[in-house]
């Protein structure tokens, strides 16, 4: 087992993670059964220090910033992508506490280092405030993990006398909420994403803050804990660690489509013959590739300005937003190419290029990756700023 107590190099990380990636593998269809991560992988995730990336070092974290995260993530994806998925929210949700009052980073992981935590960042829940705090109802759904999770962080609209609605994050012990067993969906069947709710639950006011914090990376939490990962704006950077799955799904997919289609016997010439078949790998190969590269490019530029003392402009949030969905787009168009010529055989259930693509379909629908709404965005703000 690792030591952790010291915190490892980015390049011990990424070898722990390669470590788990056929381990993730061999249980990506019990973890779909499942709906939910093998019990087995969260252990290993915490064993091996993956899922401290992002957590305040006060605390028994590492500090590491998106660039880190999200070439842990490509590699975890490999393997699986719904336990991939959980180990990117996990650590994400981290950095989330980590810009909240110290008073709420001390419930957390006071009582418990390696406490986690789930979400529902939707402002599904409504919220009225008293006195000390705020009263919290709703239905909240998408909470990734939240079968292992301590904490859970929701959104709502908090209402005060004199004042419109406004979207605020609220943390909540899991205990008070009540587990809504929803999650029964064609793609990241094993993430457990399932909802919850609550009923007028009392939530004291240092454990709840307007939205925008969370958005523009300036929480009260950057006062206390100084790594730039805890500037990490929500809206826009933080979409890149799920284009890092999205990626690390195709690199799965490729290396399952190699070995499939190279074993193909065929009608006549086998697949792997074809001069249409070696062109399709090919030309997807190369997408892939381009799509990790410009992840790279693009995480490492917005990491190395927060890590300056920077901050993204509004024209800059809208480009790493794109990126994000560009990244995913384009990966997703590489392996549906090739899904579409990997023959009868891999529709059967049995193959993980269906669970693949099942998956990195369902990675594309998140919120952060619709490139239908982040390229006209971006596009409009090039023009009107003159600059890419």
């Amino acid at each position: 087992m690792p030591d952790i107590a010291v915190t490892p190099s980015p390049h011990e990380l990424y070898a722990r993670a390669q470590a788990l990636v056929p381990i993730l593998a061999e249980r990506s269809a019990q973890c779909e059964a499942l709906r939910r991560c093998p019990p087995e992988t969260i252990d290993a995730l915490q064993e091996s220090g993956l899922l401290q990336l992002c957590r305040p070092a006060r605390y028994g974290g590492h500090e590491y910033g998106w660039d880190v995260l999200c070439r842990v993530n490509r590699i975890l994806a490999r393997g699986c992508g719904s336990q991939a998925w959980v180990a990117n929210v996990l650590n994400d949700h981290t950095q989330l506490v980590g810009a909240f009052a110290l008073e709420a980073q001390d419930e957390v992981w006071g009582e418990h280092r390696d406490a986690r935590i789930a979400a529902s960042v939707a402002p599904s829940g409504k919220a009225r405030r008293v006195a000390g705090g705020a009263v919290l109802s709703g239905t909240f759904a998408f909470a990734s993990g939240i079968d292992y999770a301590d904490w859970l962080i929701c959104g709502a609209l908090l209402e005060e006398t004199g004042k419109p609605p406004a979207f605020f994050d609220f943390l909540i012990r899991r205990a008070d909420a009540t587990l809504i067993d929803d999650w029964q969906v064609a793609g990241l069947g094993g993430t457990g994403s399932k909802s919850f709710v609550l009923d007028a639950v009392f939530v004291p006011a240092h454990r709840f803050q307007d939205h925008r914090h969370s958005d523009d990376g300036d929480g009260p939490g950057t006062a206390i804990n100084r790594a730039a990962v805890f500037r990490t704006p929500r809206a826009s950077v933080a979409a890149l660690g799920f284009a890092a799955l999205a990626v690390g799904i195709g690199q799965g997919f490729l290396a399952n489509y190699l070995a499939h289609t190279g074993q193909r016997p065929g009608r006549g010439v086998p697949p792997r013959e074809q001069g249409s078949t070696r062109l399709g790998l090919a030309k997807a190969a190369a997408q892939i590739d381009a799509a990790s590269a410009f992840l790279d490019q693009a995480v490492d530029q917005w990491v190395r300005l927060l890590e300056s003392g920077g901050a993204l402009d509004a024209h800059e949030k809208l480009k790493a937003r794109f990126q994000a969905a560009f990244i995913a787009r384009m990966t997703l168009e590489a392996v549906e190419a090739l899904f579409a010529a990997a023959g009868g055989h891999a529709i059967y259930s049995s193959s993980p290029l269906q669970r693949q693509l099942r998956d990195l379909i369902a990675v594309a629908t998140h919120r952060g990756l619709y490139l239908d709404e982040s390229a006209p965005a971006y596009g409009k703000s090039a023009f009107a700023q003159g600059r890419l």
